[in-house]
């Protein structure tokens, strides 16, 4: 792809997913779109081994931005990283079409893997802000990563995921996350797991009461034996 129709396809990206952008020109002044071109350009050298060039070019993006791709990621058309500061994509991480990253976004790996040990991004992934997906694994299509969510883990197609670590909380396909932009309206499971706590706590409070109500009926019918046999 060439400049010109990067650019237009990045404007037109930007102005699909973010409301604060009033006009084209303003695209220019993107760190997305800055990092984004930075990397474009670094990974074609990085793919023909010139290796130095390549992350020094991409270093740059990262002193200009805070994102920092390493050029030998693969990535794929319509990728948007809103504000951008602090996101991190591995060497070995593969993004498809129509992905979204908010700021703090990390995806990398454990440490332990050799090879590929990033993750591998479907397409329309929505990754919210100061997640991390650490581990070469896959996480499905349409798929919304909850903010300040830890994965370990694969998560299939159409999910929702939020916590720490990770958990699956809805899979249904019926949303598109990056026409949704949404990150906010997601389950919170460990607010339900409160909620089933308090649950069982008043039903046992319930049980406790029954239970001593029924010891001092005994109490009380042993007591009137006792007087009665005097």
């Amino acid at each position: 792809m060439g400049v010109v129709s990067y650019v237009k396809e990045e404007i037109q990206v930007i102005r699909e997913r973010d409301p604060a952008i009033k006009s084209n020109m303003e695209v220019f002044l993107y760190p997305s779109f800055k990092a984004i071109l930075h990397y474009r350009v670094a990974h074609k050298l990085y793919k023909k081994g010139h290796y130095v060039m390549a992350r020094w070019i991409s270093q740059r993006a990262v002193r200009k931005t805070g994102i920092e791709i390493h050029p030998g990621a693969t990535i794929g058309k319509g990728l948007f990283i809103d504000h951008g500061s602090g996101v991190i994509i591995g060497e070995t991480a593969e993004l498809g079409d129509n992905i979204t990253l908010y700021q703090g976004v990390t995806l990398g790996g454990t440490g332990k893997e050799q090879g590929k040990r990033h993750p591998t991004l479907g397409d329309n992934v929505m990754v919210s802000a100061g997640a991390k997906v650490l581990g070469s694994f896959k996480i499905g299509e349409n798929s919304k990563i909850g903010a300040g969510s830890v994965v370990l883990k694969e998560v299939p197609a159409n999910c929702t995921v939020v916590g720490v670590p990770g958990r699956i909380v809805k899979q249904d396909g019926a949303k598109i996350p990056r026409m949704d932009m949404n990150q906010v309206d997601l389950p919170d499971p460990i607010s339900n797991d409160i909620k089933e706590l308090q649950v069982d706590n008043l039903r046992m409070h319930k049980k406790l009461m029954e239970l001593e109500n029924q010891l001092k009926m005994v109490a009380h019918a042993q007591c009137a034996k006792e007087e009665k046999e005097q």
